[in-house]
C-alpha cells in the first residue's frame, strides 16, 4: 500500500515538473531571444541558443528602455494597476463585510450577483463597454481604475466575504460595545484579521490588471496612451518594421516584476483563496 502511494505521488510530481517545464519553456526562448542580435532572431532560428556569434548583450533592453515611449507605457501601466488594487481591496473589503454582516435579502442578491459576475465572459459586455466609457469620459489611464473595479469586484468581495464569515461576530460586538463606531470597527478590527485575504488579492489582481491587453485596448485612445501590453503589440522601429530584439527585452522586462510579486507572493495566495472559498 505504501509502495502503491509512493509510486503515485513520484509520478504526480513527474507530470508537475513536465507542465511545469511546459510553462516556463516560452519565458526561456523570450529571454534567449532578447539577448539576441537582431539579425539573428528570425523563423528558422528562433529556437537556437545564443552564442558568441549572436550575443548582444544588454542592446536590446537599453534599445526598450530608451526608445518607442516604453518609460511613458511603465508609468502609465504602474499608475493604473496600483490605482485598480487599492479600489479594489479597500471597496471591495467594505462591501463584502457589510453584506456579510446585515442580513436582508437585498444583500444576499447583490452577494450572487457579486458571484454571477465572475462567469459572464468579457466578450459579451466589451463593445457596449467601449461605448460607456467614452461617454462617461472614462477613456484614459486615470479613470481605467473605475472599470478594473467593477470586473474585478466579483471575485474580491466572493474571497473578502467567505473570510469575514470566519471572523466571530463577539469580537465586533465587544469593540461596539467599546464604543466604537462601524467604520472603525472595520478599519480598526476587522481590516489587520483580512489581511491574509487582502494581500492574496492584490496580488492576483495586480498580476490580471498589468498584464491585461483587450480593456486598455478597447477603452484607451492607443494614439495617445499605451499601456506596457499595448506598447509591446505596437512595438515598432523605424520605418514601421517590428525590431523583435527591443521586442523580446521588453516583454522580459515586463514579465520580471509579475513573476516575482507571484514567487514571494504564492503562500499568501494559497491561504487567501483557501480561506475566501472553504470558510465561507
Amino acid at each position: 500500500m505504501k509502495d502503491k502511494k509512493k509510486l503515485t505521488r513520484m509520478l504526480l510530481v513527474g507530470l508537475l515538473i513536465i507542465l511545469a517545464c511546459a510553462w516556463i519553456y516560452p519565458i526561456v526562448m523570450i529571454l534567449i531571444n532578447s539577448l539576441k542580435l537582431e539579425s539573428a532572431i528570425s523563423t528558422n532560428t528562433t529556437f537556437d541558443m545564443v552564442n558568441g556569434e549572436t550575443y548582444a548583450g544588454l542592446e536590446n533592453y537599453s534599445k526598450a528602455f530608451s526608445s518607442f515611449g516604453f518609460m511613458q507605457s511603465l508609468g502609465y501601466s504602474l499608475f493604473i494597476t496600483v490605482t485598480s488594487v487599492a479600489a479594489i481591496i479597500i471597496l471591495c473589503s467594505m462591501c463584502a463585510w457589510y453584506i456579510t454582516r446585515v442580513h436582508s435579502k437585498l444583500n444576499s442578491f447583490l452577494y450572487y450577483l457579486f458571484v454571477f459576475s465572475m462567469v459572464v465572459p468579457f466578450q459579451m459586455v466589451m463593445f457596449t463597454l467601449s461605448q460607456t466609457a467614452d461617454m462617461l469620459k472614462l477613456n484614459n489611464p486615470f479613470n481605467l481604475w473605475i472599470i478594473y473595479l467593477g470586473f474585478g469586484a466579483g471575485l474580491a468581495v466572493f474571497m473578502f466575504a467567505g473570510f469575514v464569515k470566519s471572523i466571530p461576530l463577539e469580537i465586533e460586538e465587544a469593540a461596539l460595545i467599546d464604543g466604537c463606531t462601524p467604520p472603525q470597527t472595520f478599519f480598526k478590527l476587522v481590516v489587520p484579521i483580512l489581511n491574509p485575504t487582502m494581500v492574496s488579492v492584490a496580488i492576483l489582481q495586480a498580476m490580471w490588471v498589468w498584464n491585461d491587453y483587450l480593456l486598455p485596448t478597447l477603452v484607451l485612445d492607443i494614439t495617445k496612451y499605451k499601456t506596457i501590453p499595448m506598447l509591446i503589440q505596437y512595438f515598432r522601429g523605424s520605418y514601421g518594421r517590428v525590431e523583435m530584439g527591443p521586442m523580446m527585452a521588453s516583454i522580459m522586462l515586463t514579465i520580471i516584476p509579475v513573476v516575482i510579486v507571484y514567487i514571494f507572493g504564492q503562500k499568501h495566495i494559497i491561504k487567501g483563496v483557501a480561506a475566501g472559498a472553504v470558510k465561507g
